[in-house]
C-alpha cells in the first residue's frame, strides 16, 4: 500500500472514529456537557499525520457536536456564537495539537506526543471558555442563580469534563500512536 493511500485510509478511520466517539460520549455527562472522547483519534492524526490533518478531525468533531445536540442549550441563544465557538474549538485543538507535535518530535517523540495530548484538551476547553465569555455570558448568569458566573462556568458548566478528557488523553493518546507508528513501519 503506498504511503498516500495508507493516509487516506488511516484519515478515513480516524474522521469515522471521531464521529462515533462523539454520538457516543453525548451520553456520558459529568456536568452541563457531555465528555469529549473524540480528543483522542485528533490527537494520533495530528501526531501521524500532521497539523492540518489534525484540523481536519478538529472540524469534524466540532460538525459531529453540532449534529448530536450537545451544543443546543448554547444554540438557542446564539448560533453564530454556538457555530463559531465549536467549530474553532475543535479545529484549533486538532491544529496546535499537530503543530506541537511538529516541533518537539525532532527532540522526542514521545514527549511530542504527551504534550500534544495536554494541549488539545487545554485548547478546546480555552477556547470553549473564551466563546462562553464572548457569546453566553447573560445565559451563564442566569444558569448560576445566585453562584458566581465565573465560578458556575468553571465547575458547572466545565466541571469534571476537562480532567477526565486530559486523562483519556494522557493515557491513551501516546499508546495509541506508538502502536500505528509501528505498524507503518512494518512492510504490508
Amino acid at each position: 500500500m503506498s504511503k498516500n493511500t495508507r493516509k487516506i485510509v488511516m484519515m478515513g478511520l480516524l474522521t469515522a472514529l471521531v464521529v462515533v466517539l462523539q454520538f457516543v460520549s453525548m451520553n456520558i455527562r459529568t456536568g452541563t456537557f457531555s465528555i469529549t472522547l473524540s480528543l483522542v483519534p485528533m490527537v494520533v492524526g495530528a501526531a501521524l499525520y500532521g497539523k492540518w490533518s489534525g484540523a481536519w478531525l478538529g472540524g469534524v468533531f466540532g460538525l459531529s457536536v453540532l449534529l448530536t445536540g450537545d451544543a443546543n442549550a448554547f444554540l438557542v441563544v446564539s448560533a453564530v456564537g454556538t457555530v463559531l465557538t465549536v467549530m474553532l474549538k475543535g479545529i484549533l485543538a486538532g491544529f496546535v495539537s499537530g503543530l506541537v507535535y511538529e516541533l518537539i518530535s525532532k527532540k522526542n517523540d514521545t514527549v511530542a506526543t504527551y504534550i500534544s495530548g495536554v494541549l488539545t484538551p487545554i485548547v478546546n476547553t480555552g477556547v470553549f471558555i473564551l466563546g462562553c465569555l464572548a457569546f453566553f455570558m447573560p445565559t451563564i448568569k442566569s444558569w448560576a442563580g445566585e453562584t458566581n458566573a465565573i465560578k458556575f462556568l468553571f465547575v458547572g458548566v466545565i466541571g469534571f469534563n476537562f480532567f477526565i478528557e486530559l486523562a483519556v488523553n494522557l493515557i491513551l493518546s501516546p499508546t495509541i500512536a506508538k502502536i500505528i507508528k509501528i505498524g507503518k513501519k512494518e512492510k504490508v
